[in-house]
This record gives structure tokens, C-alpha cells and sequence, in this order.
């Protein structure tokens, strides 16, 4: 009777059901639909593991139910567990086989691809081969094996768009030491150098001007008690010209400190437990000195304040008597500081795990930051990701979010600020993105401009790039073997490379043109962290945020770098310092490093101003603006700086008259902004 009942429900559910125990007896699936798997008995074990996740022991190998699919033309074909069927989820798991039973070969296979770690397996098939699906039950306790249900999605084969970018490798066996996650320029000279991490000892890998040769170097280390097994990040936090370490550990968190010649180097543990995850330098109270921050797992989040000479003390989020509301509850993972306010300070996205909702925290000045989660939209669950990626992917001149899922599905969200000129609700453009359809999964995704065609890419998991393609939408690329690591230019020739381990992915250049741009601050932490670069030319506005630590766990360089297509001349260079400095370049010769001192240009270095002229100069109360008629720009806000570089004065551009009664005695620059963002520029005298 209960036999009966249960083919009945099926029928009634537009279910196939007999799955056989077997490989030889499999049930042959005569096209897409969705089918049942009922109780994981199967003696045939499905051997050899295609999604394998841990070791097996021998005690535990899992039981199978099979089935047999030979379709009748090329497709691509997804076989999911994570489907309305099946609610709550199962954590199941799924092997694809080609060959004969007996001799089965692995062609694919899923474990946690789906949400709540059910199963999503994308393969491409071909007109009359038998794949053999086989389910297993190795995740499945006896209660929970009680059947479940699966789709197979027929689909075309999807066309993959023609490769833009492709990789050389290079394996160094002196790329040896325990934790190698570090690619950062450590002697001042602006190429990317690769940093690992053992016990006791610094190696550093120098890059030097020949291609793809370094020199090795040994610094041996005593007080790094821990070792970067979760994150690693680099910064100057001592102002001493000289890049230091922040090592993130279960335990807690040291510090490999240079000396003012980066000859050598001194290991710190404050001795605070942390169960680090992501660490990061920036300047959190804007005091122009570089802090160290730390997501703490499994408690609010952690950070080293420096009183500008490299003392550090120790503040826990919401805990310790005056510290920064920078946490709210554990399952902090990464950390990713940024502006997304343009407002010129630095404001924080935390992605967290093990389900609660990402925080999106503003800088609001002192020691303030404000939640801004729900007010941004970006606290949706279910999630959970371990890193999120995050850049200006539309160039329309905010910083935007895809939160990367490390299991279940991923999320991209549009910073609307350019349009609104507030932070207020992103928008979920995740529909048709391809971030939709994309299944591969990570702990650690990272943003860059890997081809250089001036729209920023993901890399994530899946061996693939998610290649922009500068309209909303984001086209996957398979690489063989390519996995997240530190980036940076280890050859100096304007392409992004990837370290991972001992291997060395080099890109091949293609014809795209690029700008990479290094910062000394001066008045600002010496990195430039927190600063802004902007460029201008034939595609618009592209924007770049100086960050120490992105992703999960790698460091890679402090140098931004731009790809601009096959442009011929950079209009404009615009970095934003945190001090409030503006430094300007005009027409910038692409394919060079450009190198900026902080105030190197005082911000004069700006088009023509033919635009416009200024009466009365000098000026005691209102400074008139007399517009060109024969040169017609439309002016959007004034700045006025002082010749120091910083900007005292700012408003829109409304009418042609500026009150200037606040401002001291002295010289200082007007600065008018056009629609398109450009810069123009006039001295005038205060009286």
C-alpha cells in the first residue's frame, strides 16, 4: 500500500522515480525533468570520488544510486539538487562518470555548490555518450537518508567568449616558505615584491630589472609568534619608508616591523586572543597614521590604534571603553576598507560567515562609524561568503558590491551614489548579470582589471575569471589550474600577475594600454591607503581606492593599476589623499609607472583655464567667476585649496560668485569641476 501511495505522489508531483543500487542496473534518464532518489542503499559504492570533500575513511565510504543519461545532441546539461523540491535542503552530493561501469572514468561531479550545502553540477555533454550520475549518501545521516529529489536541466552549449587575456607559469622552488600569500613592493624602489612567512625567518624575493628574475633574501625573525595561517597585510605603519607585516592567526595577531633601512626586521606579538581572520592596515580615525585591524571570528572585531609613533594599543569593538563601533556580533571574515560615499574617508564592509547578514559601517568622522546595513540593502540572507569584491565595475564613479558566496549563491549590488549623491540603498542587479548563473563558489574572490580593457574582473573560484564586459554582465574564462593568490606586476610590464605557492602566473600582454600609479605620502600614511586615484580620458572616469588586504587572506600590491583599452593619452589624474591634499596630473602618457609625492602638484596642475577668469584678484569678499562664452563648460562644484595642497573651501557651483570672507590672507587656487568631472584651475589672492 505505502509502495503504491508513493508512485502515486510522484506521478502527481511530475517525478521519475528507480534509481537503481548499481552502475550495470542504472535507470536511464530520457531527458530533463525532475527525478527522485529515494533511500541511499546502493551496494555499487560510486568509486573513484568526483567531488570529494575530506578524506573518506574506510568505515564511512558512502552507498550510491545510480542513473544513466545519453543525450541525443551536444548540450549543457545541470544536474542540481538545490531546487523548491527539496525544502529544507539536503547536504547531498553528486558524481558524473564517462566510460563503463567498471571502468569508469570522472568526468564531474558537485558537493556544496547549492544552498544549505546541497548539490549544483554543470557539465557539457555529447550526442550518444552514457554519463553515469551517481548520488551518495556520505553527508547523509540515517536520518536524513530519506530521499530526496534532483533536476537535469537541458540547456545549448554556451559559446565561451574568446580568451582576453592569457598566462605564462613559472614554478620557483626558493618560493618555499611556510605561508607564501604576499605580493607588495618591501624595499621601496615601487616593483612588487614576493614575501613569505616562516617560523623564525622573512623571505623576501626581490624583483629586480630583468624579467622575471629575483634576488632571495633572508631576514630571520624573533617575536612573530604566530604565523599568518589565516591573512596577511602590509602597510608602513611606522613611517619609516619601509613596508611591515600583519600576521593573522587563530590565536591572536604579530607584527613583522621593519628598521628605517629595511635591513632588517623585528617580530611583535601584542598577546590579545584573536581569532584572526582577514587583517588590514588603515588609518580608521583619519589621524594620518596607519592602524592594524583585525576580524575576530568568533567575538567583535579588533584593532590597533598608533599614536604616529608606532605604539599601538588595543581597542575591542563595542567592548573597550571608547572604542569604535566596527562589529556587531562574531563570524567576521573579511574586512574590506573603502569609500562609498566619496566623501573622502574610508568606510567599511565586513562579509561574514556562517550566516549572519554582511555590515556596510560609515565613517562619520573622530572615531565614529555608523551601521549602515539595512539603510544600504545589503544585509540579505541567506548568505554566506567569506570575501565579497568590490570596485567601481560600472565606472560610473562609486565603489559597488558583489558579495561572492563561498557556499550558495552569489549577490552583486549597484552603488546608486553617482545618481543620488547620498549612500542610500544599493540595487540588487544580481538578474542576467551572469553572477546568476555562475555556481563556482570561494573563500577568497579579488578585483582586478586582469586584461586591462579598463572594466574590472573577478577572480574567484571554478579555475576561472569573471571577465566584465562592461555592459552589466560578467563572462566566465576557464584557466587550467588558476586559483586565487597575491597579484601584482612581478615583471614590470603593466599586466597583473598571480602568486600562488611556488607558481607564478604570468600575464601575456595583450594590446591594451594601462597606467599604474605609487604613492608616497607625506601628510598622509605613507602608503597612500585610503587615498582615491581617479583617471579621465575616451572611456570617462575610472576609479581606484589604495587598500591593504583584499580577499580573504592574500596581500597583494599597494601600486593601483588602470587598464584603459587601446586609448592613447590619460586626460586627467586625480589622487584624492586622505589629508585632504589633491594632487593633478594632464595628459598622462599611458603604459608608465606615474610616482606621486604627497602635494607634488599642489593641485595647479589642471586644463587650461581658459574656461573662466576671476575679478576681483585680489579679492577681499566675493570673488566673481566670469565665464568663456566662446569655451562654454558647465561647471558642477567649486574647491578652493590653499598652497598647501588642501582643500578649505568647497561648494556646488551655483551662480557665478563665491564668498571668500572665512578665508585667511593669502594665495590659494580655485578649482572648477565640469560635467564630465574635469579640472579647471585659477590662482587668486584673499586680502
Amino acid at each position: 500500500m505505502k509502495k503504491i501511495t508513493l508512485i502515486i505522489s510522484l506521478l502527481l508531483l511530475g517525478l521519475h522515480s528507480n534509481a537503481q543500487d548499481t552502475c550495470a542496473s542504472a535507470f536511464p534518464l530520457t531527458t530533463g525533468g525532475i527525478y527522485s532518489v529515494g533511500i541511499i542503499n546502493g551496494t555499487d559504492v560510486p568509486t573513484p570520488i568526483c567531488a570529494n570533500n575530506g578524506s573518506i575513511p574506510v568505515a564511512n565510504i558512502p552507498a550510491g544510486e545510480w542513473y544513466a543519461y545519453t543525450p541525443t545532441q551536444d548540450l549543457t546539461v545541470t544536474v542540481t539538487s538545490d531546487i523548491a523540491a527539496n525544502t529544507p535542503r539536503k547536504d547531498t552530493r553528486v558524481h558524473v562518470y564517462t566510460g563503463t561501469c567498471g571502468a569508469l572514468t570522472c568526468y564531474a561531479g558537485d558537493d556544496d555548490s547549492g544552498s544549505s550545502y546541497s548539490s549544483v553540477c554543470i557539465f557539457n555533454v555529447t550526442a550518444g555518450t552514457t554519463y553515469y550520475i551517481a548520488w551518495d549518501n556520505r553527508w547523509l545521516s540515517t536520518a536524513k537518508n530519506t530521499g530526496f529529489s534532483f533536476q537535469l536541466i537541458e540547456a545549448p552549449i554556451v559559446v565561451p567568449p574568446p580568451t582576453p587575456i592569457t598566462y605564462t607559469t613559472q614554478t620557483l622552488s626558493t618560493i618555499n616558505s611556510t605561508y607564501n600569500i604576499c605580493v607588495v613592493d618591501m624595499n621601496n624602489d615601487n616593483l612588487d615584491d614576493i614575501v613569505g612567512v616562516s617560523s623564525n625567518n622573512l623571505r623576501i624575493h626581490f624583483q629586480g630589472s630583468t624579467p622575471n628574475a629575483f634576488t632571495v633574501t633572508d631576514f630571520p625573525i624573533t617575536g612573530a609568534n604566530y604565523m599568518p595561517g589565516w591573512s596577511m597585510a602590509a602597510g608602513d605603519y611606522n613611517k619609516d619608508g619601509f613596508n611591515d607585516l600583519a600576521l593573522g592567526n587563530t590565536n591572536g595577531l604579530s607584527i613583522i616591523r621593519s628598521n628605517n633601512t629595511g635591513t632588517a626586521y623585528t617580530g611583535i606579538t601584542p598577546g590579545e586572543y584573536i581569532f584572526c581572520q582577514r587583517t588590514n592596515f588603515a588609518d580608521l580615525n583619519k589621524d594620518g597614521n596607519l592602524d592594524i585591524f583585525s576580524c575576530h571570528d568568533v567575538a567583535p572585531n579588533v584593532y590597533y590604534l598608533n599614536d604616529g609613533n608606532a605604539n599601538l594599543t588595543y581597542y575591542q569593538s563595542n567592548t573597550t571603553a571608547g572604542a569604535m563601533n566596527l562589529s556587531s556580533g562574531g563570524g567576521n571574515y573579511a574586512t574590506l576598507f573603502t569609500d562609498f560615499d566619496n566623501d573622502g574617508d574610508t568606510d567599511v564592509f565586513i562579509s561574514k560567515c556562517s550566516g549572519p547578514p554582511c555590515q556596510l559601517f560609515r565613517y562619520d568622522g573622530g572615531n565614529t562609524y555608523t551601521n549602515v546595513s539595512s539603510l544600504a540593502g545589503i544585509d540579505v540572507t541567506p548568505i554566506q561568503t567569506w570575501s565579497s569584491a568590490i570596485a567601481d565595475f560600472d565606472n560610473d564613479g562609486d565603489m559597488d558590491i558583489i558579495i561572492t558566496a563561498s557556499t550558495g549563491t552569489h549577490k552583486y549590488f549597484r552603488n546608486n551614489f553617482e545618481t543620488t549623491n547620498t549612500l542610500g540603498s544599493f540595487t540588487n542587479i544580481t538578474s542576467g548579470s551572469g553572477w546568476d548563473t555562475n555556481t563556482s563558489t570561494n573563500i577568497d574572490n579579488i578585483a582586478y582589471d586582469f586584461d586591462n580593457d579598463g572594466f574590472i574582473d573577478v577572480l574567484g573560484g571554478g579555475n576561472k575569471i569573471m571577465f566584465n564586459q562592461g555592459n552589466g554582465t560578467f563572462a566566465p574564462v576557464s584557466y587550467s589550474g588558476i586559483a586565487v593568490g597575491a597579484v601584482g606586476d612581478l615583471n614590470n610590464d603593466g599586466f597583473l600577475d598571480i602568486q600562488s605557492g611556488s607558481t607564478i602566473r604570468y600575464a601575456v600582454p595583450n594590446t591594451n594600454k594601462w597606467l599604474k600609479v605609487a604613492l608616497q605620502g607625506v601628510q598622509s600614511n605613507s602608503n597612500g591607503i585610503g587615498a582615491r586615484i581617479e583617471i579621465y580620458g575616451t572611456w570617462g572616469k575610472q576609479i581606484r581606492d589604495i587598500r591593504s588586504g583584499e580577499g580573504f587572506k592574500y596581500m597583494s600590491s599597494l601600486n593601483a593599476h588602470f587598464g584603459i583599452g587601446q586609448a592613447t593619452i590619460i586626460d586627467q589624474v586625480v589622487i584624492k589623499w586622505p589629508s585632504g591634499i589633491v594632487d593633478t596630473y594632464t595628459n598622462v602618457t599611458p603604459n608608465q609607472m606615474l610616482k606621486v609625492v604627497e602635494g607634488a602638484t599642489l593641485a595647479v596642475n589642471s586644463f587650461n583655464n581658459t574656461a573662466f577668469s576671476l575679478y576681483p584678484n585680489p579679492v577681499k569678499h566675493n570673488l566673481n567667476i566670469s565665464l568663456n562664452v566662446n569655451n562654454p563648460v558647465e561647471f558642477k562644484t567649486a574647491q578652493v585649496f590653499d598652497m598647501n595642497g588642501k582643500v578649505v573651501l568647497e561648494s556646488k557651483f551655483e551662480g557665478n560668485t563665491l564668498n571668500v570672507d572665512k578665508l585667511a590672507t593669502g594665495t590659494y587656487i580655485l578649482l572648477l569641476k565640469d560635467a564630465q568631472e574635469k579640472n579647471y584651475s585659477q590662482k587668486f589672492i584673499k586680502e
